[in-house]
């Protein structure tokens, strides 16, 4: 790594960014920071795997089958691909239930399309388990950094875990590569190039999110595959006059990216999920979840006591999340209401909070959610909105029927950087997953293979058998238990 050119800015800025990205090593990453790199690979599994059964996951392996015949790398519940067409399968799996991780300064998603792409390579080039995880830290300094220069601008119409994470693809799999400086900046270049992810998908409630983590895991892979060939990518292709920067956002900041680079590892700031719901739902269903203990309520407490509830938050997260009487599972995901509604009501907000039968095209089927959601008003708050990305703040008030109010705010959802989840939490969270599909045996099997990556001599071993993997008799998909608190 050339540190002189990365704290004087003497190089351009992409190359800057691909010089550390090349340059980092197993035995040169902090033991803080390769922990997380577990932690995020254990989180990922989990809805990799859990999401594996599910249709949008079952057509998108189909047509990864079709990509041409291989047998490079392992697509989850579904055989084997090639790496590309491994990673995108997978990548598509992961996003599907909405309990990926998530980073608040970026808005990215990154396990579904990073750990995918360093996976699959790794596969194929039967690179040990250290270099898988540092493929993994490589891949979310990435895409961290170059989410936050364009954040928050570039979400309004883009999904970043589709856009900056195809950069995160790409260097994920050139970190397993050993690609140098400059071949690592050409994967970058062809990387910027392919980034697309538009949000019109939600206004349809379609499975374009899915696609996204798929097909930006996929693109990576290709980015870092032909800049090894010899092809070339732009050399500045985030900070170029027609780059990623002035394309993609309306303002930017690129100091972003060099700040502290090389010296702090920005996957130490990673966040998890706890509810299978859009991340800007969390910080209010925990207000709801603190009420709800707080009162000691039950369903019928809450019709009777709740007159009607306010709920304010910042306004990139209500664009996302303002449906306010969604009429599918997915719809409900991002629905902020729904969310707080079937928390306050259920003291849950797992998979089996989203199931078809809930919704219809009138919307909301449950009796007890419909009249509470008719009492729901969600808001955008100035004050608010001037905290995010940095906080994902809501403030949430209730009016009760015997007088009197009860109030929950936060800055931050649990599972965030600075409300954290431990390593045992998210243990548990993907032994429920993956045991409510596939068995406790997969369960215990995956994650003892999980607890031991580091000393695995060959990726290529460590989860082959999860390719031929059949949901358990008893599995539902859509519908397995997910406590509110894990």
């Amino acid at each position: 790594m050339s540190s002189g050119s990365v704290a004087g800015h003497e190089a351009p800025l992409t190359h800057a960014l691909a010089d550390v990205l090349a340059g980092a090593r197993y035995a040169d990453l902090p033991a803080d920071v390769l922990e997380h790199s577990r932690r995020a690979v254990i989180d990922w599994l989990g809805s990799a795997l859990a999401g594996s059964i599910e249709r949008p996951a079952r057509l998108a392996q189909s047509v990864a089958s079709g990509l041409g015949t291989s047998n490079q790398a392992t697509m989850f519940a579904a055989g084997r691909a090639s790496a590309a067409a491994a990673a995108f399968a997978n990548g598509v799996a992961s996003h599907i239930l909405e309990l990926d991780d998530i980073h608040k300064g970026s808005t990215v998603h990154a396990a579904a399309p990073i750990i995918p792409a360093a996976l699959a390579v790794a596969e194929r080039e039967h690179a040990d388990g250290r270099t898988f995880l540092t493929a993994v830290t490589v891949g979310y300094e990435a895409a961290f950094r170059i989410g936050e220069a364009v954040n928050p601008s570039h979400y309004y119409f883009f999904h970043p875990t589709g856009t900056v994470a195809t950069f995160g693809a790409a260097a994920a799999a050139g970190s397993v590569l050993r690609l140098d400086a400059g071949t690592m900046t050409h994967a970058l270049g062809s990387a910027g190039t392919q980034a697309a992810a538009l949000w019109e998908f939600n206004a349809d409630g379609v499975m374009s999110k899915h696609l996204h983590p798929g097909k930006a895991a996929m693109n990576g892979i290709l980015s870092a595959d032909l800049a090894r060939a010899g092809f070339t990518g732009a050399s500045q292709i985030l900070e170029g006059e027609r780059g990623f920067f002035k394309a993609m956002s309306r303002a930017h900041d690129s100091s972003r990216v060099t700040d502290e680079l090389g010296t702090r590892w920005k996957i130490g700031e990673n966040g998890y999920k706890l509810y299978s719901c859009c991340g800007h739902t969390h910080t209010a269903v925990d207000c709801a979840f603190e009420i709800r203990g707080r009162r000691h309520w039950q369903q019928a407490d809450v019709l009777r006591d709740v007159v009607s509830i306010t709920i304010e938050t910042y306004g990139p997260g209500f664009e996302i999340v303002k449906e306010m009487n969604p009429r599918s599972p997915y719809q409900a995901k991002f629905s902020l209401a729904y969310c707080v509604a079937a928390a306050l009501l259920e003291g849950a907000l797992g998979l089996e909070q989203f199931t078809d039968g809930r919704f219809g095209p009138d919307g909301v089927r449950d009796r007890a959610i419909a009249d509470l959601l008719r009492r729901i008003r969600v808001v955008v708050a100035d004050d608010l909105t001037e905290q995010y990305p940095a906080a994902w703040p809501v403030r949430l008030s209730m009016t009760l029927q015997r007088g009197g109010t009860e109030k929950a705010a936060s800055d931050y959802p649990k599972g965030n950087a600075e409300n954290p989840v431990t390593t045992e939490e998210l243990e548990q969270k993907f032994t429920r997953l993956v045991a409510g599909r596939f068995g406790d045996d997969v369960a215990h099997v995956a994650l003892s293979a999980l607890r031991g990556i580091d000393r695995s001599e060959d990726m290529a071993g460590v989860f082959a058998e999860l390719g031929r993997l059949k949901a358990a008799p008893t599995s539902n998909a859509g519908s397995t238990p997910l406590a509110s608190t894990l």
